[in-house]
C-alpha cells in the first residue's frame, strides 16, 4: 500500500499565520473557519441585512489575507481582524448612509452606575434590537458601547462632529429603552442600557 505524503496542518495561531503569509489556501480556509463566525456576528451589529453583512465579511477577509504580512504580532490577532471588519463595515455604511444628515443635541446625560440591560439579554435579542435602530444610532452605539471607541475617534471615523456622535448615542439609548419597554423589560433607565 502506498502512503500519501500529507503536509502537516497548521495547529497553533502562529503556524496558521505563517502558512497564510505564504499563501497556503488550506491555512486561509482554516483561519476563515476559525474567525468568521464571530466576525459575522460583528458585521450583523453594523449592517442589518444578512446578505450585506456577508458581503462585508468577505471583503474584510479579503483584506485580512491581502495584508496579513503587515500583522507584526503586536496585540491579539483576533483584535487585528476585528479592526479590519469594523473598518470594512463602516466603509460599507459610509457608501450607503450620509452620517452628516443627523441631529445634534447639546446636553448629554451623566453615566449611571446601574447594571446595564445589555448584560441581561441574549446575543440574538441584542442583534434584534440593534437591527431596529436607524443606521446612525446603531453605528455610534456599536462603536461606543460595544467596541469601546471614544467620541473623538468615532467622529473621525464617520466624518461627523463629536457632538453628533454624543447625540446619536443618547438617541440610540433612548430608542433602545423604548424598544425594551415594548418587549416587556421595565424599570431600566436610559443610562442603564
Amino acid at each position: 500500500m502506498k502512503v500519501i505524503n500529507r503536509k502537516k496542518l497548521p495547529v497553533t495561531e502562529q503556524e496558521l499565520l505563517e502558512a497564510c503569509k505564504n499563501d497556503d489556501r488550506l491555512a486561509q480556509r482554516l483561519l476563515y473557519d476559525r474567525y468568521s463566525p464571530d466576525m459575522f456576528g460583528l458585521c450583523l451589529r453594523y449592517v442589518k441585512n444578512r446578505e450585506d453583512a456577508e458581503d462585508v465579511l468577505v471583503e474584510a477577509f479579503f483584506k485580512v489575507f491581502d495584508n496579513i504580512g503587515q500583522y507584526m504580532g503586536l496585540g491579539s490577532f483576533e483584535g487585528w481582524i476585528r479592526r479590519i471588519v469594523v473598518n470594512e463595515a463602516l466603509m460599507f455604511l459610509r457608501r450607503r448612509h450620509n452620517f452628516n444628515m443627523t441631529v445634534e443635541i447639546s446636553e448629554s446625560a451623566p453615566p449611571s452606575s446601574q447594571p446595564r440591560i445589555v448584560d441581561e439579554l441574549s446575543a440574538q435579542d441584542i442583534l434584534g434590537l440593534l437591527g431596529q435602530l436607524p443606521t446612525g444610532y446603531r453605528t455610534v452605539f456599536n462603536l461606543y458601547v460595544l467596541e469601546g471607541y471614544k467620541h473623538r475617534e468615532i467622529a473621525d471615523m464617520l466624518g461627523i462632529s463629536i457632538n453628533t456622535s454624543k447625540s446619536q448615542l443618547i438617541l440610540a439609548k433612548k430608542r433602545l429603552q423604548e424598544l425594551l419597554e415594548q418587549a416587556g423589560y421595565q424599570g431600566f433607565e436610559e443610562s442603564a442600557i
